[in-house]
This record gives C-alpha cells, structure tokens and sequence, in this order.
C-alpha cells in the first residue's frame, strides 16, 4: 500500500494545516513550549504514517502505526493543555479532526495486523 493513497495520510496532513493555523494564534512566549511541542506532535502523525506503509514487514508498519496513534494522542493532550490555557476555544473542529484520524489510524491498524 502506498501511503500516499491512504485517507489516513490525506486527513493527517489536513489536521497539520489546521495546527499551524491555530497555533499562529498562541502567545508569542509559548513560540518555545507549547507551540512547538504541538507542531512536533501533529508533523508526526503523517510522517509516521508515511514511514510506517514504507516498510517491508507488516510487523514494523504496525509499530509505526502505533507510534502515530501515540503522536495523536499527545497532540489531544496538548490542545487540551492549550484549551486549560485559554490559548483555544473548546469544542473546535480540531476535536473532531482529532478523533477521525485517530478512527482511520485504528482502521489501518487493524487492517495491517489481520495480514500480518
């Protein structure tokens, strides 16, 4: 499977464009903290994604799935930081975004470790 085929892929770049637009919001002194730690986390998703479908076992597209899902996960966990901070409004379509990925990436998993 080529990665770039994948709506997985597709959506995890959607999700990067959103970040970046969001965090051009942030306060200028989290430009260091949290702002970069979120664009850390959400560049991982795609690229994790991308690594993961470049493999040639099934074992190691798995592992970099999972390494994805974790980049998510930590990305939710920051805006829900930033949220706390009142750097975001709650309840922002990242959320949704946020949990489609996250939907896909379990869809793919899945799909990979049936055909291991």
């Amino acid at each position: 499977m080529h990665y770039k085929e994948l709506e997985v892929w597709k959506e995890a770049r959607k999700l990067v464009a959103e970040v970046y637009k969001l965090t051009l919001e942030f306060p200028k002194e989290e430009l260091y903290g949290l702002t970069s730690q979120i664009k850390r986390s959400v560049i991982s998703i795609p690229s994790n994604i991308a690594e993961g479908c470049s493999r040639y076992s099934d074992k190691d597209t798995s592992k970099f799935i999972d390494i994805a899902q974790g980049s998510l996960a930590e990305l939710d966990t920051q805006f829900i930081l930033a949220e706390d901070l009142g750097f975001v409004v709650s309840g922002n379509e990242l959320q949704s975004r946020i949990a489609k990925v996250s939907a896909l990436l379990q869809g793919l998993k899945k799909y990979v470790d049936t055909n291991k």
